[in-house]
């Protein structure tokens, strides 16, 4: 493993990823390379391995054009984006430690003997309960969701600008009005998941500026 190359092509991606404000709407995503990027969201990690996302992919124009008014951030990239997907984090009904999902991560997905799942289930629900007061309302537990599908979203932006494929993370929208559109298309079920974020890929219509970023110095403190 040539550690040094390595480094240089994950630095090499950063610099060319930014949040693209056009696509090109002549250029489409292969299956292969799309189904990587997917393959990473599945693959990164969440707070106890209890994947709280769940990935719409919208690719039906009409759907697209629906959620356009209510999605300001979304307007140039919906009709052009080769692929856009909506990501819902769950909320408490899955994520609550007693629920039938997180038994069912436990059991079917993780495959975790019975003494282990007692033992995880009880700190589990001392996490929410105590640690992080998950429990005082479902607006934390979603939020707390949210939080995790944010790494999903970074690293399938990385996983994309990798191979050089562009991206646009997305919060410019209302989610109550994105979240009705969804529910009366059947696609959303609003009493276990909700918007979390939005992400466009593609390929650039135009070159970006130069990246602006505030020197490493100010952003970060050493303790020894």
């Amino acid at each position: 493993m040539d550690k040094k190359y390595i480094k240089e092509q994950v630095l090499s991606a950063y610099r060319f990823r930014h949040a693209c404000k056009e696509f090109d709407g002549t250029k489409k995503i292969s299956d292969d390379d799309f189904n990587y990027i997917l393959e990473v969201g599945k693959l990164s990690p969440s707070s106890f391995g209890f994947i709280p996302w769940k990935f719409l992919i919208l690719q039906n124009s009409e759907i697209r054009q629906k959620i356009s008014p209510v999605s300001w951030g979304a307007k140039l990239k919906l009709p052009d984006a080769s692929h856009f997907i909506v990501i819902l984090s769950r909320k408490t009904p899955d994520l609550i430690y007693n629920s039938k999902y997180i038994s069912h991560i436990m059991e079917d997905v993780q495959k975790l003997p019975q003494n282990v799942i007692d033992e995880r289930k009880k700190g589990y629900e001392n996490f929410q309960k105590n640690d992080f007061k998950l429990l005082e309302s479902d607006r934390a537990m979603f939020d707390w969701g949210c939080k995790q599908t944010y790494i999903a979203l970074g690293n399938m932006m990385t996983a994309a600008a990798l191979i050089g494929i562009d991206s646009c993370p997305i919060e410019g929208f209302n989610r109550d009005n994105v979240e009705e559109i969804l529910s009366e298309e059947s696609l959303l079920d609003r009493t276990k998941f909700g918007v979390s974020c939005m992400v466009a890929f593609g390929y650039r219509k135009k070159e970006p500026r130069p990246k602006t970023r505030p020197a490493l110095q100010d952003l970060i403190q050493w303790i020894e």
